[in-house]
């Protein structure tokens, strides 16, 4: 177990109205087992999270929710917290929103919270996905083609030359409105889609960008991971892979690995050094036909899924964060690799509807570990043996000690309370959904985190614009399609 000092007290922050975010209950035990008195500032009660052991006290979030343009409100509400806490406190935003508020209120927030210093509203530019495109160039790393159209003829015809379905992104979703109907992810089918989706910019609030479909598949979704000091040093990091996903192929982790990998490492090394990142980030990467990781989406905030990566110590991104701000050494990282994470409900799901166990075999068997990258190529010489295009080298079997080692996201022999009231909040939404779909009523007026669209694999690469206003049908569907959704 590392030294670790819990003299300073931390408040968890998520705007994010999600009850079943488990990476909040993970960041509260991930402190509080360490002696931190942890707060909470969420949607009333806190949801199952708000039954954790490790929790001090939950604060309720802004009244009337939080304008994204005016943080005011954040502002309000985070100095009332401080003043009933007493002291100075480490804050750890959960969610996109919460991090990109705060970087904008970060200098009114001084002397009351310790807070990752980021470079003029880094938060909202790398979660911008317009302006994430325009870094991915810029600095070489591998990015989905990407059109950003200036008219619904120009989206048309992008969604033609890209190859039909296209994925379709909102560059700022914290933006859309409730209840629009909006979607920040989307699937589009044809031209004509394409085209109407665009008229509604003005309603969305930002731009609409265009990305070549990667079709998702075994071993093709990965992700990063990790916590930076000062100039984007790395004080913990780690690459990982979804062994299940939920929904079905693109969605959330349910189950996933920790594997290093030197190309998803280096680029994600690579753009936190040139950005200066300081804070927790969350990468997504997809692997495409020629075994290209491409950068799919940067998330400035810890992932649901972090604690994967804690070492043999128990240290993970969020408590390194916590000791860097803290004045505390931050040790170097001593095992880990192997890890696997396990989000009880998701997981479930995941493996009903995809037909197959959690511990999904891969090439190397279920053990098989590719060798981790070492220490010294943390830095810029980190992945340069081999391209983004080329896999691993022989995998390894990990030790019988790496074996085994699974990281519950909701249950813990210490910590139970917040699983059974998971549990059951998870199964009267079950079943309350169950009940309108026998009466026949959908559940309207809500736009939830995750919006989940069908579409086959096909691509239809090879289509012209038809010279009529009339699209011509979309490609038939395989009879096993992928799965989109935004997180």
């Amino acid at each position: 177990m590392h030294a670790f000092d819990g003299h300073v007290p931390a408040v968890v922050l998520r705007l994010d109205r999600n009850p079943f975010h488990h990476g909040t209950l993970g960041a509260v035990r991930s402190l509080g087992r360490r002696g931190v008195e942890v707060h909470a500032v969420v949607e009333a009660g806190g949801g199952p999270m708000g039954r954790s052991r490790y929790l001090r006290a939950v604060h309720p979030g802004p009244t009337g929710g939080l304008d994204p343009e005016a943080p005011e409100t954040l502002l309000e509400c985070l100095v009332g917290v401080s003043e009933r806490i007493g002291r100075p406190a480490v804050l750890v935003a959960m969610d996109d929103l919460s991090a990109i508020a705060v970087a904008r209120i970060a200098p009114m927030l001084d002397g009351r919270f310790r807070i990752p210093h980021q470079p003029d509203g880094l938060p909202a530019r790398v979660a911008d996905k317009a302006e994430l495109s325009r870094l991915c160039a810029r600095w070489d790393v591998p990015h989905p083609e990407t059109v950003i159209p200036a008219s619904g003829a120009e989206a048309a015809e992008a969604a033609w030359r890209l190859g039909l379905p296209v994925v379709a992104k909102w560059s700022r979703p914290w933006l859309l409105p409730a209840g629009a109907g909006l979607r920040s992810t989307t699937l589009v089918h044809t031209a004509a889609e394409a085209r109407r989706l665009y008229e509604r910019t003005e309603e969305a609030g930002s731009r609409l960008l265009l990305q070549r479909f990667l079709p998702a598949g075994t071993d093709t979704d990965w992700f990063f991971h990790g916590a930076f000091g000062r100039g984007g040093h790395p004080l913990l990091a780690g690459s990982g892979r979804k062994e299940l996903s939920w929904p079905v192929r693109t969605g959330l982790t349910a189950v996933g690995r920790w594997l290093p990998d030197p190309a998803v490492e280096e680029a994600a090394l690579r753009l936190a050094r040139r950005l200066g990142y300081q804070g927790i980030l969350d990468l997504d990467f997809r692997r495409d036909e020629k075994g290209c990781f491409r950068l799919v989406d940067f998330n400035p905030r810890p992932g649901a899924q972090f604690r994967l990566f804690t070492d043999a110590g128990g240290l993970d991104v969020v408590q390194a964060m916590y000791l860097d701000l803290t004045g505390q050494r931050v040790p170097e990282s001593a095992g880990g690799p192997g890890r696997v994470f396990v989000a009880e409900n998701y997981a479930l799901l995941a493996a009903v509807r995809g037909r197959q166990l959690p511990w999904r075999s891969s090439a190397g068997g279920r053990d098989a570990v590719p060798a981790p990258a070492r220490a010294e190529d943390a830095g810029a010489g980190a992945g340069q043996g081999r391209t983004a295009g080329e896999r691993p080298g022989p995998a390894r079997v990990a030790p019988r000690a790496e074996r085994g080692r699974v990281e519950a996201a909701w249950f813990a022999a210490d910590d139970p309370m917040p699983f059974f009231a998971m549990l059951a909040a998870f199964l009267g939404r079950g079943a309350g959904k169950g009940a309108r779909a026998l009466r026949g009523v959908p559940a309207h007026g809500r736009r939830t985190a995750r919006a989940v669209v069908r579409a086959p694999r096909q691509r239809a690469r090879d289509l012209t614009p038809p010279a009529a206003p009339a699209a011509p049908g979309t490609p038939a569907a395989s009879a096993e399609p992928d799965e989109l959704v935004t997180r």
